[in-house]
């Protein structure tokens, strides 16, 4: 059976005049001709134009292609391991680079499309990207960060201010909590680290209590997170990590 060059360029998603253009330099003769001298393409015919273009997409000359097709040791098996390889290659490639993409458009929506002055005002003068790249070294590979990145990334304005207000309700009512001398194992303590839990998971990602757990000792031992409680007030980190672990405890028991 043979087809015509219009077919065959149908067949392939090339155009006629690259078929043409194949065949006047001899790398992809058509088997056949008919009585009017018009191209006609067997399956040995297709078979080449599918290495042909196997080779062009992972970017190989024309004149390079017609080497390694042409070549009379080769053979066809090798051909396809060696272009299966290539394009293993270039898949794992590509995967990487639309990571990368992907990252690059998520680290544009950090900022939430905001200003800088819009950025800044949103978090009070402190740069929301300032341990960015730490925070990924260290949680990048959990399903946890990538929820919280896909949730962020369509942040607006709007929503960062409610989460900041949030916060800061929070931070007024367990400080109030401690001046009235309020146990971290109490219920008030407990039910105010069980809302602390509740706006990481409603905001950034499913929190459990164990990893609520693990976060109220991180609390404590980072510096950083320590420095921030505390200055809401002296001491709140360590009652909020001992609030949390009680709040666990009954929860998991």
């Amino acid at each position: 059976m043979s087809y015509s060059v219009g077919q065959v360029a149908g067949f392939a998603g090339v155009t006629v005049r690259t078929l043409h253009h194949y065949d006047d330099i001899g790398l992809l003769l058509p088997s056949e001709r008919s009585r009017a001298g018009h191209r006609r393409y067997n399956d040995a015919d297709l078979d080449r134009l599918q290495q042909i273009l196997f080779y062009r997409e992972l970017g190989f000359p024309l004149d390079e292609v017609a080497a390694l097709l042409d070549d009379p040791d080769a053979d066809p098996r090798a051909h396809l391991r060696r272009q299966h390889e290539l394009l293993t290659a270039r898949i794992e490639k590509l995967r990487k680079m639309a990571a990368a993409v992907e990252h690059a458009m998520e680290a544009r929506k950090v900022g939430l499309n905001l200003t800088p002055e819009e950025k800044f005002e949103v978090f009070g003068g402190k740069d929301p990207e300032q341990y960015a790249d730490e925070v990924e070294e260290r949680w990048g590979d959990t399903d946890e960060y990538a929820e919280s990145q896909r949730r962020t990334a369509s942040y607006t304005k709007e929503d960062w201010k409610r989460i900041q207000a949030e916060a800061a309700d929070w931070g007024e009512r367990y400080g109030a909590l401690m001046s009235a001398d309020e146990p971290p194992t109490g219920e008030a303590a407990m039910a105010l680290a069980e809302e602390h839990r509740q706006h990481i998971c409603t905001w950034f990602y499913e929190c459990s209590h164990e990893l609520h757990r693990c976060l109220g000792e991180m609390y404590v031992s980072d510096e950083r997170f320590k420095a921030f409680y505390d200055a809401l007030r002296p001491g709140l980190a360590e009652h909020l990590k001992d609030a949390i672990a009680a709040n666990a405890a009954r929860h998991t028991s």
